[in-house]
């Protein structure tokens, strides 16, 4: 949990005693990642998927990655990722990446309006354009 953004890590640390009242346990998989360990994934993921296009709908290069900045986390469990799709909003924890359920970002403007329409992948992310 070190080097995340704080509001982060507040939002989840209350969504997580909320979910722990119901039974569901959260499991940080992925929180702040260096760009040293950003850009070693993605070079698994090139070799794993063939190609820096299609390993770009998996892993953000260290420049762009929310993870690196500290403002993602990857939540293990599916009943913890299932309490978060439901819940998640109340706290501002919103999915982000359809192809990414475990993936996690603070929205503020959540609480009030709901979570954000999800992008498919992070390639359809503008924050992540190379």
């Amino acid at each position: 949990m070190a080097n995340l953004d704080p509001e982060l890590l507040k939002a989840l640390r209350q969504a997580a005693t909320a979910a722990a009242d119901g039974g569901v346990d959260f499991h940080v998989n992925s929180g702040w990642r260096s760009p040293e360990y950003q850009n070693q994934l993605l070079r698994e993921a090139v070799s794993k998927y063939g190609s820096e296009r299609e390993a770009a709908r998996w892993v953000a290069t260290a420049t762009t990655s929310p993870h690196v900045s500290g403002e993602a986390v990857d939540i293990g469990g599916s009943n913890a990722t299932a309490w978060l799709s439901r819940h998640g909003a109340e706290y501002g924890l919103c999915q982000i990446y359809r192809n990414e359920p475990w993936h996690y970002e603070l929205r503020t403007d959540a609480i009030d309006r709901g979570c954000p329409r999800m992008y498919a992948d992070p390639t359809q992310d503008p924050r992540i354009q190379q």
